[in-house]
């Protein structure tokens, strides 16, 4: 069948997360004509709506962008040595400043030590200001509060755990739980955290939601709720906690969670805003060149091949989590969509048996890529000179053992938008 051509954009960006997002913002804030090509909902749904930049170093790390160079020099080949720390900072930004201050509180340098979905403590650079309060620091207290009629969230096994937990500058927290049970929708006694979330938008069920949590609150605690506190109404938070009369902080639930769709939804609208025209459910299933230079991708759609030309090419579709890369029954390891060379093509040794203990060698396994963020092959020559590759599948990084997956999604995806303008000029 014959593929069905469209006219040529000046960019197409693959992927809708972070680092897709951020590219293609970064471009269409400067004038060019953008689209997205997306074959799923993109990793932020899956996050816990904060931007890690570097958690662990691999010991905990205070500030990040203090500790980038050095870290870079211990890890030859890691994306942060192709960008610097002055453009990954710019990079999380560039993202803060889009999404707003009611959504990403603006860092300061300094890594946040929230809690986490199962009562640990996690480093972090930019967080939402739902989250902000449960930093944990010595002689802090919090009351951990359930909802009886949510069941991803155990109140009692966070706040155990918080119990134990020595903060990073030393010392100890009190935690306790607490239950309460409101009625979200009539009859329902097993409610998902969205739809916890989309009731707590209502100014009415927050009133009732707040006087429930209230009255299992003592002096002095910081209350802990799950991430469950609005989706779409910016004052939800804000009116909790002034009704609560206590400081309040989000736990984050196991993904997908309401921050990162929180998060999604308000960088998804940015672009729109912006002109950056969307294609969802739609694979990229291959490129077409033309002497050299990519001159279309192709993607899947309803049964029938379409051509999506443009002129500059930014391809991130993240990494094993969504399989982008992938490893197969022979231990072949591939970049699925287009087909690109990685770093390594085999697998074997590259697992080890301590899966939480060990930084797992397969993980750093990607797309090479140059300054610009242009894909390279085995020898290190440009593969093409107008597709970039940013975000997870890039090699060399291990983001979760480093929590630093936002920062090189942000930074890599406004790098590509930025080198693609440059040449365009």
């Amino acid at each position: 069948m014959t593929p069905r051509t469209n006219g040529a954009r000046d960019a197409i960006v693959v992927g809708a997360g972070l680092a897709g997002l951020a590219a293609a913002l970064r471009l269409a804030r400067s004038g060019a004509s953008v689209t997205l090509v997306t074959k799923g909902v993109g990793g932020l749904q899956l996050s816990q709506g904060s931007l890690d930049v570097l958690g662990y170093a691999p010991e905990r790390v205070s500030r990040p962008y203090d500790e980038l160079p050095a870290f870079a020099d211990a890890n030859p080949g890691h994306p942060y040595g192709l960008l610097g720390p002055d453009a990954v900072r710019a990079a999380v930004d560039f993202v803060t400043g889009v999404a707003g201050s009611s959504l990403l509180a603006p860092g300061d340098g300094t890594n946040l030590q929230l809690p986490t979905a199962v009562g640990a403590v996690r480093p972090t650079a930019v967080a939402q200001p739902s989250m902000v309060a449960g930093q944990v620091i010595d002689g802090k207290k919090f009351v951990v509060v359930g909802l009886r009629r949510l069941k991803d969230f155990q109140a009692s096994l966070v706040a155990a755990n918080l119990a134990r937990t020595v903060p990073p500058g030393g010392g100890g927290v009190e935690a306790r739980h607490a239950w309460i049970d409101v009625e979200v929708r009539p009859g329902e006694h097993d409610t998902s955290g969205l739809n916890h979330a989309r009731a707590l938008d209502d100014p009415g069920f927050r009133e009732r939601f707040a006087r429930a949590v209230a009255g299992v609150v003592r002096d002095g605690e910081t209350v802990l709720l799950p991430a469950v506190l609005g989706l779409d109404a910016p004052d939800a938070f804000p009116d909790l906690q002034s009704l609560i009369g206590h400081p309040v902080a989000e736990v984050p639930l196991p993904p997908p969670g309401v921050p990162g769709l929180r998060l999604f939804r308000a960088l998804s609208a940015a672009a729109r805003d912006t002109g950056v025209r969307f294609i969802n459910g739609s694979p990229v299933v291959g490129l077409v060149t033309e002497a050299g230079r990519v001159s279309a991708l192709v993607v899947g759609e309803t049964g029938r091949r379409v051509e999506l030309r443009g002129r500059a090419f930014v391809h991130a579709p993240g990494g094993f989590e969504s399989g982008a890369l992938a490893v197969d029954s022979y231990g072949r390891i591939t970049e699925t969509a287009l087909g690109l060379p990685v770093t390594c093509e085999d697998a074997s040794g590259l697992i080890s048996e301590d899966f939480w203990g060990t930084d797992q060698a397969l993980f750093r396994v990607g797309v090479a890529v140059d300054d610009a963020m242009r894909v390279l092959d085995a020898d290190g020559a440009v593969v093409h000179p107008n597709l970039h590759a940013a975000g997870g599948v890039l090699a060399g990084a291990s983001r979760w053992h480093e929590k630093s997956g936002e920062g090189i999604a942000a930074a890599s995806g406004v790098r590509a938008a930025e080198t693609i303008l440059q040449e365009a000029r």
